[in-house]
């Protein structure tokens, strides 16, 4: 008897950024304890799973992505008695449960970077990170002129214990998050303690953060003038591969348990993203290209053929998404100019969170129409919270409430992730929409991101009663998803539609999704058989015109 696939092969994972999903205490910030009241939204919406951005404990410069003990719970998400009744609701609901993993980097405060800072040039403690003496007269410039992503320069000068000008480290991200040195055995011996950790307490796996930028060129050179990131020595190095062969190796130790991990991998090219997908590496990586194609027919289908097939070529099958808690919201994003396409920077999310006018109603079409298109395709999907909503990026946060460090580090020329991450509207006319608790004897506090007005019309509450809503789609298309698109579903192929290159159509077995992603209406042929769900009103005569800028699945098999 075949075994059957592992659950993540065709799972769709809702992301869940811990700090704006709910708020269980009053103060403002959500929390594990929040996330546990809300846990049968994610239910009936329909994932299979969630991951949690980090609720370690952080100093928060960078929420929770400056880790200063990978083994505990963030103070003002809970505690670890919190987290393991929260993993028991999940699971007694069926729900998977990833935590999200930062080996990059740590915080400044973790005790092994504050060891270094006191110890000696030289000594064991500094070279478990990227510590190098500095250039030019006196040490004063950096070792090389890398940039940081978040802006500004990638190393930061410290004081010697005896008050003199000292060496350099490197920190890829804020100057608050140092680099590891994973070329030192210490880091991998602390990893594998930390997957060990969180595997016997019981979670399905890790979303790895910054996957491909572990390991460095061994010396550090300078980074050529393009500063693309196909030329770049700070990623993608090949070294990299030999962390995630031990990783493989841990979570395959667990038997029964079809743990995964799940690498946030930026490369220039689907074929290098597949090497880390080969069968003795990572399970899963998020497949970003579909992410960063403009809302036009060629592309789209050119991201997907690239993808389904460079990935299959390694035994993997792809991960995909259109969102998280670093680009701008897909609503924000297809309203806008699809003329812009993303280049390969070295933050190429920085080119999803574009300034400029929205059309809404656009945004809203396409989105709705992208969605459907996302849950037929085979492979895994991972949703961002909120995206169920339809809810537009917040890009007008005055630069006093944001907190991002991208914003200050930048100078204000990059708008940062804050607008993608205010907290969630529960109900339309409570305080804070719900987010707080509003039985406090003071109100509930101020969420940590302002809520405009406007989330009202979004919030989850009025959505349930509304059939047209975002999250009425959301439920219906989940829900149809596992009857017709999950696995064991046929493979994809390809239907051509002469005369419309802004169209695009696929079939998997007896299913047909077609993509309009053009002005003009498109009559469905009879023999792709029953309409089961669209994005937009099906209409005409024969009642079979597909809308434009909408999907719509189909079936030759008999509905009842």
């Amino acid at each position: 008897m075949t075994a059957p696939p592992a659950w993540w092969k065709d799972a769709v994972v809702y992301q869940v950024y811990v700090r704006s999903f709910a708020d269980s205490d009053g103060d403002g910030i959500g929390d594990l304890a929040g996330l546990s009241d809300r846990l049968g939204h994610l239910k009936t919406l329909g994932v299979d799973g969630l991951w949690l951005n980090p609720c370690y404990p952080s100093p928060q410069v960078d929420h929770g992505y400056d880790v200063a003990d990978y083994t505990d719970i963030e103070p003002a998400y809970g505690t670890l008695a919190s987290f393991d009744a929260l993993l028991a609701q999940a699971h007694d609901l069926g729900l998977k449960l990833l935590l999200d993993l930062v080996p990059n980097h740590c915080s400044s405060k973790h005790p092994w970077f504050q060891a270094a800072l006191a110890a000696e040039p030289g000594s064991p403690a500094r070279d478990r990170f990227l510590f190098r003496d500095g250039r030019g007269p006196g040490g004063d410039e950096p070792p090389n002129n890398w940039p940081s992503v978040f802006g500004g320069p990638a190393w930061t000068r410290v004081t010697e214990p005896d008050g003199s000008p000292g060496q350099w480290y490197l920190h890829l991200f804020d100057a608050q998050q140092p680099d590891f040195n994973w070329r030192n055995p210490d880091v991998g011996d602390l990893f594998e303690s930390i997957l060990r950790f969180w595997f016997d307490r019981g979670i399905d796996g890790f979303r790895i953060d910054v996957a491909h930028g572990l390991v460095k060129h061994p010396a550090l050179p300078d980074m050529g003038l393009d500063k693309a990131l196909s030329h770049s020595p700070m990623w993608n190095h090949p070294d990299v591969h030999d962390v995630y062969r031990r990783w493989r190796l841990i979570a395959n130790s667990y038997a029964g348990r079809d743990l995964t991990l799940v690498g946030e991998i930026w490369v220039p090219e689907v074929e290098d993203l597949a090497l880390y997908l080969r069968p003795d590496e990572l399970p899963q990586a998020f497949y970003f290209d579909l992410l960063t194609q403009p809302w036009r027919a060629t592309a789209l289908r050119t991201a997907i053929e690239s993808g389904i097939k460079h990935i299959a070529e390694v035994g993997a099958v792809v991960t995909w998404t259109l969102s998280n808690h670093d680009v701008h919201r897909t609503v924000t994003r297809y309203g806008q100019d699809q003329s812009i396409v993303v280049g390969s920077s070295q933050d190429p999310a920085a080119g999803t969170r574009a300034r400029g006018p929205v059309d809404l109603a656009q945004g809203k079409s396409y989105a709705r129409s992208a969605i459907l298109m996302l849950l037929a395709l085979p492979g895994s999907v991972y949703l961002y919270q909120g995206e169920e909503l339809g809810l537009p990026e917040v890009m007008d946060l005055p630069l006093t409430a944001r907190q991002d460090p991208i914003v200050f580090r930048s100078g204000g020329r990059d708008l940062g992730r804050d607008g993608c991450r205010v907290p969630l509207p529960w109900e339309h006319d409570a305080p804070s929409f719900g987010f707080s608790p509003a039985d406090e004897p003071d109100g509930p506090a101020t969420p940590w991101l302002p809520q405009p007005q406007w989330f009202a019309d979004y919030s989850v509450d009025l959505e349930l009663t509304d059939a047209s809503s975002f999250l009425s789609l959301y439920r219906r298309a989940l829900q149809l998803r596992r009857e017709h698109f999950a696995a064991p579903a046929a493979p994809l192929e390809w239907i051509e539609l002469p005369g419309r290159d802004d169209a695009l159509a696929f079939r998997r077995g007896e299913r047909v999704c077609f993509v309009n992603c053009g002005a003009e209406p498109f009559d469905l042929p009879s023999e792709w058989g029953t309409v089961i769900l669209a994005s937009a009103q099906v209409s005409g005569h024969t009642g079979r015109t597909a809308s434009p800028a909408s999907t719509v699945w189909l079936t030759t098999t008999p509905t009842t």
